[in-house]
């Protein structure tokens, strides 16, 4: 299937620090394209995959489950390291709780974590009747829309494969578990109002990592997808200066700078 217009992963060449970011379920890079066009602008190295089974028809997504869209991330996360001295992952929504489980299995192979609005669990009775609703209806409502800036849209699904929900019910699960593991310094972003994941989701997350520099920001004027919304400038600007502080040569090219999208990426 033909890859929706603006859902391309995209590729940075700039210095030997990295950051891979990862997107949300349902959605697609293209809500997290401006961050990493804002960090690739001041020479680091950028990595933004497309899931499988993002980016094209929900219908792909059916198919697919965690054990997959973890895959991709963990695959681009050791290319990164093969060319970069210090990698960062960041993350949004489900995006945010695959870059914790990054960080929460490969230790000091990760330098510092940032996500925004980190989805933790399914709450109430949808997460308790996933698991036979599954089997009854193949989806629901689409969630990529929930942005407080007029005019601002995310490219993602319309609907949401109730399978693949399920799956993402248990990758939280199993993130949640892991959260112990995760030492490395830890910026969390998170909107005040948020019409798809709980507030409730970054706090536990704060409650649960080891982390000790651990630097929290609350987002007055965004929902959801902040990243698109009123907030966004700070997120780019308060992400980078989280790389600067923990990697000083963050913005060293050691290679001649190079962007490609598209055909360089894996999709469902």
């Amino acid at each position: 299937m033909p890859v929706l217009p603006g859902a391309e992963p995209y590729r940075h060449e700039g210095g030997e620090v990295g950051v891979l970011l990862c997107h949300g379920f349902t959605g697609s890079p293209q809500p997290l394209r401006p961050w990493a066009s804002f960090l690739a602008a001041r020479g680091l190295t950028v990595s933004l995959p497309l899931l499988p089974g993002h980016g094209t028809r929900w219908q792909d997504l059916r198919v697919t489950g965690w054990q997959d869209w973890y895959a991709e991330v963990d695959r681009e996360l050791a290319a990164l390291r093969g060319r970069c001295r210090d990698v960062f992952v960041f993350g949004l929504s489900l995006g945010g709780a695959l870059a914790l489980r990054l960080a929460a299995r490969h230790g000091d192979a990760v330098r510092g974590v940032a996500v925004v609005n980190p989805a933790n669990r399914v709450h109430g009775v949808r997460g308790r009747l996933l698991p036979v609703v599954r089997h009854l209806v193949p989806s629901g409502p689409g969630i990529v829309g929930d942005i407080a800036r007029p005019g601002a849209t995310g490219t993602g699904y319309d609907r949401v494969p109730l399978h693949a929900a399920d799956s993402a019910r248990r990758f939280l699960r199993v993130v949640d578990r892991e959260l112990p593991q995760v030492t490395q310094p830890l910026l969390l972003l998170h909107s005040a109002e948020d019409g798809v994941v709980d507030p409730a989701d970054s706090a536990r997350v704060l409650a649960r990592v080891s982390s000790v520099d651990v630097t929290e920001v609350l987002l007055e004027h965004s929902r959801h997808v902040a990243t698109l919304d009123h907030d966004a400038e700070r997120i780019f600007e308060e992400s980078h200066a989280f790389v600067s502080r923990l990697a000083p040569r963050a913005g060293a090219v050691g290679a001649p700078a190079a962007e490609t999208s598209g055909g360089s990426g894996t999709g469902g």
